[in-house]
């Protein structure tokens, strides 16, 4: 099936669930990636509700605050998700043994630990899932490589990213939470990024 990318998103790239009802009713293995930071219960919400037991896939660093771990437990029991978590190889406290604590962006070491705790469980989990179909919770006001991406994209090996609510602004993804009574998180820090308008690369490989 050959997909017309440019009239897609011209049609439905900004009608989050339109773009997300029809992502899923193509005949591919879906995933949904999350982080459990602010906004995410938007996302995790938003597919669930077409399709209840989409692979939700987690890149736990291990380095999450407590709280990001509260609201992971709480999501996933609200919304009971079918969520499969990938860890790196080695543990944070095995890492921090042998190497010492997080690598600052500026530290040669960080693009290392980056590609351990992040990269690496990632490209694992595509591996092991073999999606057709990716969801991701972008947003364009993220940062300014993500403003120059489309809802809809097709990557290199064929895999269909889609990004429901990459045009809702921050008040919207609120509205959306309102809404449904859903929860929110903002004691949230990736180590990877550490800057709140920096990519950890993640969304630049895929």
């Amino acid at each position: 099936m050959t997909l017309d990318i440019d009239s897609l998103n011209r049609d439905i790239g900004n009608d989050p669930l339109a773009l997300t009802e029809f992502a899923l009713g193509l005949d591919r293995k879906a995933i949904c990636t999350t982080n459990f930071r602010p906004f995410e219960a938007v996302i995790l919400h938003l597919v669930t509700r077409v399709r209840p037991d989409i692979s939700v896939v987690w890149m736990d660093s291990g380095y999450n605050t407590p709280a990001t771990y509260r609201f992971a437990d709480e999501l996933h029991k609200r919304l009971d998700l079918n969520l499969t978590i990938y860890h790196p190889v080695r543990s944070r406290a095995h890492r921090e043994a042998v190497e010492g604590a997080t690598p600052t962006i500026d530290d040669p070491r960080h693009a290392a630990f980056t590609e351990e705790v992040k990269l690496e469980p990632f490209r694992r989990a595509l591996a092991e899932q073999n999606p057709g179909v990716w969801f991701t919770a972008l947003r364009a006001e993220d940062t300014a490589e993500r403003a120059r991406m489309q809802p809809l994209g097709l990557n290199a090996d064929g895999l269909l990213k889609v990004a429901p609510v990459l045009h809702w602004s921050a008040k919207q993804m609120y509205q959306y939470l309102q809404t449904h009574d859903l929860p929110n998180n903002f004691d949230y820090f990736d180590p990877t990024k550490v800057e709140e308008k920096r990519e950890c690369g993640l969304h630049l490989q895929h």
